[in-house]
């Protein structure tokens, strides 16, 4: 059972990252991430410290993206976002949010 377990989570791993776009995202072909509004400052701020793969694996809503941001400015010598703070989190929690999970095309 214990073999099967860590089988699925391992799965899951796989499987999450390419759950969280749909068929009409473009994806930046060096990070993977949404081309959209705000991919620019998402690439530049957190992929200085981070591979995108990292980014791209967590799912929080804004509220958890925002405390995190915070911890990593406290703690980790984040700088200030300033005016880019909003459509950095306007950005995650658009894409990178626990709802935003694709679901395939449906034919009807």
């Amino acid at each position: 059972m214990a073999i099967l377990n860590k089988a699925i989570f391992i799965l899951s791993l796989i499987a999450l990252p390419c759950s969280y776009v749909s068929a009409k995202d473009i994806l930046d072909k060096d990070t993977g991430f949404v081309i959209d509004t705000g991919f620019e400052l998402v690439r530049a701020n957190c992929t200085a410290c981070h591979s995108s793969g990292l980014v791209i694996q967590n799912r929080m809503n804004r509220e958890t993206w925002l405390d995190t941001i915070r911890w990593m400015q406290k703690t980790q010598g984040l700088w200030p976002l300033g005016d880019n703070e909003k459509p950095i989190l306007d950005y995650l929690a658009k894409h990178l949010s626990l709802i935003h999970i694709s679901e395939p095309t449906r034919p009807y």
